[in-house]
């Protein structure tokens, strides 16, 4: 196995950018759909450093970012009852809903606990069987495999008190309405590792077969990305093909093992994307099967506490414009003045994964 160190080489930066540069052509604009990608490309200073040949745009890869208003204020909502734990990520915690965050829930009296996996929130309800423990189904394709993982173990002990509000989402199925929508013109697209090496480089074959448009599955390192970014920019007639430069983590086929197992728990379903709307077949829901398991169909919250309050939207937040890269974050006039990782209005700027905190810690506004 390399030392990161190896994908980190200065030198075989500084060839790659080269080359990139001196390759003929337009100018590409590659969207890199994870925000893994987004703050890996500030931090390194690609972005700077392959314009005006490469223009980044960043897509909407952040799964705490595109989580509805409405889903956390029903989350909000559960950690009030009685008897009961919201698990979640750390991530989450923060997130606003239209009224107050879990944070803020919590320091009012709820019950919301941070755990790092599924497992932790799983080990919590057979430590407290007399509280209804209910997990945050949180992520893409990368973390719903664990929280198949915790269902199954939970049917198999019988645990009657663990619950998942499952929240997960599909990434292709974005990937589509963003390029349907036309909003944006985009040329090809940096494919996320994490999400691949679940779902196959495969899963990304329509982006060349139905959009015409290349996709190159990267890594996190500086060196994954400049030769992902090599391989998009293509010279003059080459046909559009998916590419896959992080063959140490994804494979053409992906885990089956784990594609067995959301098989086995979840089903596709329409799901609300902030920013996008709904989407069709871009949701996880849990089979009948783990019905008793499901937080939606099993737990009830009176509608006393579900009084919504302004959405980040209303009160001038444009994450979802930026999660469609119609905008950069700093066209937003909330963006390092109303809103701050100190005091966010949006979740594109609370999340490791969001944009607007990629740009206010790496700064990222090029020159027109």
């Amino acid at each position: 196995m390399k030392h990161a160190d190896e994908y980190r080489n200065p030198e075989t930066a500084r060839r790659l950018i080269a080359t990139i540069l001196a390759t003929p052509g337009e100018p590409v604009r590659v969207m890199e759909f994870c925000g893994g990608h987004t703050h890996a490309i500030m931090r390194y200073g690609l972005r700077q450093a392959l314009a005006p040949r490469v223009r980044m745009l960043s897509g909407p890869g952040c799964p705490v970012c595109v989580t509805d208003d409405a889903d956390i204020d029903w989350a909000i909502a559960l950690s009030r009852l009685p008897d009961l734990t919201v698990a979640t990520f750390g991530d989450m915690l923060r997130v606003p809903g239209t009224r107050e965050s879990l944070l803020d829930a919590r320091a009012t009296g709820a019950s919301v606990a941070i755990v790092y996996s599924a497992l932790d929130a799983l080990q919590m309800a057979r430590e407290h069987p007399e509280r209804r423990v209910v997990m945050l189904g949180i992520g893409f394709e990368t973390t719903a495999p664990t929280m198949a993982a915790s269902l199954v173990q939970a049917q198999q002990e019988g645990l009657g008190n663990y619950y998942v509000l499952s929240w997960h989402k599909l990434t292709p199925p974005a990937m589509r309405a963003i390029l349907d929508a036309g909003e944006v013109r985009v040329d090809a697209v940096l494919g996320p590792g994490h999400v691949s090496a679940i779902t196959g480089a495969n899963s990304w074959r329509f982006l060349p077969e139905e959009y015409g448009i290349s996709c190159a599955i990267s890594g996190f390192e500086p060196l994954d990305m400049l030769q992902a970014l090599q391989a998009l920019v293509q010279a003059p007639g080459r046909p559009p093909q998916v590419s896959n430069s992080y063959g140490r983590g994804v494979t053409a086929e992906g885990n089956l093992v784990a594609q067995q197992l959301l098989e086995q728990v979840f089903a596709v379903s329409p799901a609300r994307w902030r920013g996008l709307g709904e989407i069709p077949a871009s949701g996880l829901n849990l089979r009948p099967e783990f019905a008793a398991h499901d937080a939606r169909a099993a737990l009830q919250v009176p509608k006393s506490l579900l009084v919504a309050g302004r959405s980040a939207q209303e009160r001038g937040c444009r994450c979802g414009e930026v999660l469609r890269a119609v905008i950069e974050p700093s066209e937003c006039r909330l963006f390092a003045k109303a809103c701050t990782p100190a005091r966010p209005v949006g979740p594109c700027m609370v999340s490791g994964e969001g944009a607007c905190a990629a740009y206010y810690r790496y700064g990222g506004a090029l020159e027109p």
